[in-house]
Formats: C-alpha cells, sequence, structure tokens
C-alpha cells in the first residue's frame, strides 16, 4: 500500500513538472454582484495568459464565485488553445503586424535588440509569456483587457516566419530573405 502511495506521488510530481512549463500570468479580474432576495452574490471573471517563453502562448478565461477556482478555470481553458509564435532570433517578430479584435486594435513592431517590451498591460503578459524581449506595441481603441488580448493574438496569428514563407513559394530561405534587401551568407 505504502509503494502504491509512493508511485502515486511520483506521479504527481511529474505531473506538476509538465504544468510548471508554463508561465501564467493574471490580466484581468472583474467582480460581478447578482442581486437577490438576502443580498448580493458575488462572482468572479479572470482572464489568463499563459505560454512557455518559447513561442508558444494562450489565453483563457473562466467564470466562478471565488478569485482561486475562476483563475483555475481560466488557465484550463488557456491550455487548450496554445497557439505557436515564431519569434526572429528567438527575442522578437520577423516583420511589423497589425491586429484586430472588436474595437480593440493593436500595432507591433519589431525592435532591435536591447528594446525590451514596450507595451501596455495586456498585451505586455502577453509578450512575457510567448518569451518575446524585444517589441514595441501600440493599443489603439478600445482599452478593454478582453478585446487587447484578442487583438494581440491576431496580430500573432497573422505572424509568419521566413521558413514559412519559402515551402508555401517552394523557395529556399535565402531566396526568399534575399528579396528584401538584405544579404544572407551561405552556410
Amino acid at each position: 500500500m505504502a509503494k502504491e502511495r509512493s508511485e502515486r506521488g511520483e506521479r504527481k510530481d511529474k505531473g506538476e513538472e509538465r504544468d510548471s512549463e508554463f508561465i501564467d500570468k493574471l490580466v484581468h479580474i472583474n467582480r460581478v454582484a447578482k442581486v437577490v432576495k438576502g443580498g448580493k452574490r458575488f462572482g468572479f471573471a479572470a482572464l489568463v495568459v499563459i505560454g512557455d517563453q518559447k513561442g508558444r502562448v494562450g489565453f483563457g478565461h473562466g467564470k466562478a464565485r471565488e478569485v482561486p477556482e475562476a483563475v483555475r478555470k481560466a488557465t484550463e481553458s488557456a491550455k487548450r488553445g496554445l497557439v505557436r509564435v515564431p519569434l526572429k532570433e528567438g527575442r522578437t517578430l520577423h516583420h511589423d503586424v497589425n491586429g484586430r479584435w472588436g474595437a480593440g486594435k493593436v500595432i507591433l513592431r519589431t525592435a532591435p535588440a536591447g528594446t525590451g517590451v514596450i507595451a501596455g498591460g495586456p498585451m505586455r503578459a502577453v509578450f512575457e509569456s510567448v518569451g518575446m524581449a524585444d517589441v514595441v506595441a501600440k493599443s489603439t481603441g478600445s482599452s478593454n483587457p478582453y478585446n487587447m488580448v484578442r487583438a494581440t493574438f491576431d496580430a500573432l496569428k497573422k505572424q509568419t516566419s521566413p521558413r514559412s514563407v519559402a515551402s508555401r513559394r517552394g523557395k529556399k530561405v535565402s531566396e526568399v530573405l534575399r528579396g528584401r534587401g538584405t544579404e544572407v551568407v551561405a552556410d
């Protein structure tokens, strides 16, 4: 019996290890009240962004009567909707891109090394979760965190790498990059 418990404990540790590859950031908590006969019943809605800081990121929304439960539900939702973002040199975007969701609009620009993450609240959480070190972002329109996060994801989904463009066109990566005015040195 004791052996079974230790095996279960080991499996639990492995499960925690697997989950620890993701970092999660709580972006927004909304408290809502329902007026009932005896008073008010409070509920909470949480918006969470998770990522592995290597190019995979997701966001989720969860609602519950207590904050920890809402955050847990949002985290589970985020894990189901992960997207991969191609990063240039593992630190920035390949090209400038715009994103939109509802009235929320974002502009993401690639940045040279050492610039850092120049972005506001909800967008900053997305960039830190995806592992982006240098990016300049501007949000226009709605400042609603849900719309800003969804607009940021819309922009990140439009991001393409030279490798994917080359495979789509049936060319070599060096041929695609040569068209951009950058000189490519053959390996």
